[in-house]
C-alpha cells in the first residue's frame, strides 16, 4: 500500500475535509479526491461518507485510521529528527490557552528542554480549546491543553486539573460594596443584585467567565455589560487592579496579587466555581518518548498547580 495515499487519509480523516485535507497537504482538491478513490478501490471498502459540509469517516475509515496514524506520525519524526545528527534535538510543538499556558505549561516544560540527550525543543502556540483540537487531529501539534474534552478516539485525554474562578476588584470596589462579613446572611440572588453596578472587566463581550460565575453561584445571568473587554486575563488582572471594576479570574492568576491587596475577593462562595483542563494527544503518539515524557511531567507538575 502506497503510504502517500495513507497519509493523505490520514490527513481527510483529521480534518474532516477534502479541502482543509488539500490546503494542509499542499494540494488540489482534485488530487485529494482522486488518492483517496485510489486506496477506496485498493481496499474495496469506502473510507468516508461524503457531506454537504465535510466527510464522515465510515467504520472501516476509523478503524484504519487508528492503525495507521501512529505509525505514520513516527515515520515523520523520525524524518523530521534525521537518522544521523545524533546531537539535533526532537521538537515538541504545544498549545494551549495563552494564560495557563504561559504560567504553568511552559515553566514546567522548559525543565525537559537542553541537551542532556533526553531534552527536547519545545515549540508553543495559543488559541481556544477548538483551534488547540483542530491543530493536534491535523497534526500541527503533539500536546494541546484544552478546557474541552474531545470526542471520537482519534484523541486521546487526560485530565490535567481543575482551575477555582474568584470574583475580585480593586479594594475601593469592595469598600463601596460592604464588606463580606457584612452580608454572609444575604441571600446569593440579593447578592448578584449587589453587584449590578460594578463596571466588568472581561476577555470577550460575551462575558464567558462572569457569565459562568454568576449561572454557577448565583443561578443567574450578569446585568452588567463588559466596559473593558481585553483579550487575555493577564489583561483583566491589571485593568482590574487599576480600578476598572469586578472580574472573574483563576485564583492561580490573581493569588499574588490577593496576597498583595492589589485586588480583594468579592464573595467567597461555599462551593467556588471550577473549569478542567485535559491534557491531549493524537491516539498512539505517546509511543514517541519525547512526547511521552513530557505528557507524564505535565502531569506530575499539575498535581501542584489547582
Amino acid at each position: 500500500m502506497d503510504l502517500a495515499l495513507l497519509r493523505t487519509f490520514v490527513t481527510v480523516h483529521r480534518a474532516g475535509s477534502f479541502t482543509r485535507a488539500a490546503a494542509l497537504l499542499g494540494l488540489s482538491q482534485p488530487a485529494v479526491t482522486s488518492q483517496i478513490r485510489t486506496l477506496e478501490r485498493q481496499l474495496g471498502r469506502p473510507l468516508f461518507l461524503r457531506q454537504a459540509r465535510g466527510v464522515t469517516p465510515t467504520t472501516i475509515g476509523d478503524e484504519l485510521a487508528h492503525k495507521a496514524a501512529p505509525h505514520l506520525d513516527a515515520l515523520v519524526e523520525i524524518t523530521e529528527t534525521g537518522l544521523d545528527d545524533e546531537s539535533s534535538l526532537r521538537t515538541l510543538h504545544l498549545a494551549g490557552p495563552p494564560e495557563f499556558t504561559a504560567e504553568r505549561a511552559l515553566p514546567a516544560l522548559t525543565e525537559l528542554t537542553g541537551e542532556d540527550g533526553q531534552g527536547f525543543a519545545l515549540r508553543a502556540s495559543f488559541g481556544n480549546a477548538e483551534e488547540a483540537l483542530e491543530g493536534l487531529a491535523a497534526g500541527h501539534h503533539d500536546l494541546a491543553i484544552s478546557t474541552a474534552r474531545p470526542r471520537g478516539a482519534l484523541l486521546t485525554a487526560s485530565t490535567l486539573c481543575d482551575e477555582e474562578h474568584v470574583l475580585v476588584a480593586a479594594p475601593n470596589w469592595a469598600d463601596q460594596l460592604g464588606s463580606e462579613d457584612a452580608v454572609k446572611n444575604v441571600p446569593e440572588v440579593k447578592r448578584a443584585l449587589a453587584f449590578e453596578n460594578v463596571p466588568v472587566v472581561e476577555v470577550h463581550e460575551s462575558l464567558p467567565f462572569v457569565s459562568r460565575y454568576w449561572a454557577s453561584v448565583f443561578d443567574s445571568r450578569p446585568a452588567a455589560p463588559g466596559t473593558v473587554v481585553v483579550p487575555d486575563l493577564r489583561a483583566v488582572l491589571a485593568c482590574a487592579v487599576a480600578g476598572a471594576g469586578l472580574a472573574v479570574l483563576p485564583r492561580y492568576l490573581c493569588a499574588a496579587a490577593l496576597e498583595r491587596g492589589d485586588v480583594v475577593a468579592l464573595h467567597e462562595p461555599t462551593v467556588p466555581p471550577l473549569r478542567t483542563y485535559f491534557l491531549v494527544v493524537r491516539t498512539g503518539t505517546l509511543a514517541m518518548p519525547h512526547i511521552a515524557r513530557a505528557h507524564e511531567w505535565l502531569l506530575r507538575a499539575a498535581a501542584d498547580w489547582c
